[in-house]
């Protein structure tokens, strides 16, 4: 396993499980090297982050989701200044959006599965937080009479897609173009990249295998777009996958990263460190600094932030 993680989501995203602090300790434990909390559009766990006296070497992170040509996509932000007021902007204009989605969402999984689960119901488990398809599904998936549903019995104990119930849930009624899919504007992914910029950071594409799946063109077209690099090893790419993500960040001379996506609950399979790097971790480790260090001031280069 990999002591080089830059991909963990922690409870500031709306489907994370651990605080970052509590995540911080994990790494610690587990004897992690260098690792970024990337929220979904979100910096408000980067500060505690980096504030943990830890041994374990921190850097700002944030995910943001964002569009180009009409895709989803998610451009992954390093070593930036993250108290810019932009990035506090962007996290409520979505958890607005959000919010007012919400009803409707909940709508479309109703007639789409027969399921009659009520908007107080979803909207009260949520404590004021967003409601995701991961929300949704833990409420469904748990309740007694969940097995007198077909629809559901993939996700239940014993089926196909019981591994990981709550995102496959997720993946397959909230996701773009599902039944139940509400949009939410997103910035483009130009305008993600230069506000990454902007606040002195540097700018990854998030695991492309995933976002690029039937149409790897684009992935050109981004790379002429300016970022800085490409999450080469995740969670979602086979081996084969990486070692072609890989060739094409060394032909483009982009910042190759390493990513697990992990969440907790919500992706029970995936690990802190688990990306299946084809890179050695001091590799990877050098890589990454090299590229960082004239974004990053002293004070954020040690472990923890008081290293």
């Amino acid at each position: 396993m990999s002591k080089v993680d830059l991909h963990i989501h922690s409870k500031c995203s709306d489907d994370g499980e651990f605080s970052a602090k509590e995540i911080i300790t994990m790494c610690q434990l587990s004897g992690m090297k260098l690792v970024s909390i990337t929220d979904h559009n979100s910096v408000k766990g980067v500060t505690e982050a980096l504030e943990e006296n830890s041994s374990v070497h921190v850097i700002s992170g944030i995910e943001l989701d964002c569009t180009y040509k009409g895709r989803d996509f998610h451009l992954l932000g390093y070593g930036f200044d993250h108290t810019r007021g932009e990035f506090s902007e962007i996290e409520r204009d979505i958890y607005h959006q959000e919010t007012e989605a919400a009803a409707e969402k909940i709508r479309l999984f109703r007639m789409a599965t027969g399921i009659p689960i009520t908007t107080d119901e979803v909207i009260t488990a949520a404590h004021g937080d967003t409601v995701t398809g991961e929300l949704i599904a833990e409420l469904v998936l748990s309740k007694e009479n969940a097995p007198d549903y077909n629809v559901l019995k993939p996700y239940l104990s014993g089926g196909v897609k019981s591994d990981m119930p709550n995102v496959r849930f997720y993946w397959d009624f909230f996701s773009p173009g599902k039944p139940a899919h509400v949009p939410i504007r997103y910035i483009s992914l130009p305008d993600a990249k230069v506000l990454i910029h902007k606040a002195n950071g540097v700018s990854v594409l998030a695991h492309p295998g995933q976002n690029l799946t039937g149409n790897y063109d684009l992935l050109g077209d981004i790379i002429r777009e300016g970022i800085d690099g490409i999450e080469v090893f995740s969670s979602y790419h086979s081996e084969e996958a990486a070692a072609y993500f890989l060739n094409i960040a060394k032909q483009n001379h982009l910042l190759a990263t390493c990513g697990s996506d992990f969440h907790g609950k919500n992706k029970p399979n995936i690990r802190i460190g688990d990306h299946g790097a084809l890179l050695e971790d001091e590799e990877l480790i050098t890589d990454v600094e090299k590229v960082l260090a004239p974004h990053q001031p002293d004070k954020d280069r040690g472990g923890g932030g008081s290293n």
